[in-house]
């Protein structure tokens, strides 16, 4: 047991000698062992993060659809392409007697990259389709670039 006189007594150039720490070494070991860590699992879990933002527009888009269908029971028909889907949140004067909307809460969401989805009537639905431009934000593409809903 430590006497409370020696516990308590002014560090002198003997007693820092004997006491524990880390070294240079030590801590540039820990260092360079987290570098190497972080570059394994980095990528990986951007490509996830990449991945989870196809499954959130596909999502988004659903809710949208789900929200001119719904749109649809009210005025009795899916918006035309120059009213677009801005006619979920504010209605037109031609359906304003019949809309008892705003269909979606909290406003007309945009896709993960942040851009405005896209909508155009045909495409084999009564419904139009509603959709984005995915990663790159361009017609088209593969893998993460490719368009989502078309």
């Amino acid at each position: 047991m430590i006497s409370l006189a020696r516990r308590f007594q002014p560090i002198t150039r003997a007693t820092r000698k004997t006491r524990s720490g880390y070294s240079l070494m030590e801590v540039l070991i820990a260092v360079a062992i987290i570098a190497v860590l972080a570059t394994l699992v980095g990528p990986r879990l951007l490509g996830q993060l990449d991945r989870s933002k196809v499954t959130a527009a596909t999502t988004q888009i659903r809710m949208i659809e789900t929200a001119l269908d719904t749109m649809r029971l009210d005025i009795g028909r899916y918006p035309t392409e120059e009213e677009g889907l801005g006619l979920l949140q504010t209605p037109s004067e031609s359906v304003s007697a019949m809309w008892t909307g705003p269909y979606l809460d909290g406003g007309l969401p945009q896709d993960p990259w942040g851009r405005p989805y896209q909508y155009r009537v045909g495409g084999g639905s009564d419904r139009g389709q509603v959709y984005s431009y995915g990663a790159d934000g361009q017609e088209g593409g593969s893998g993460l670039d490719a368009d989502i809903g078309l």
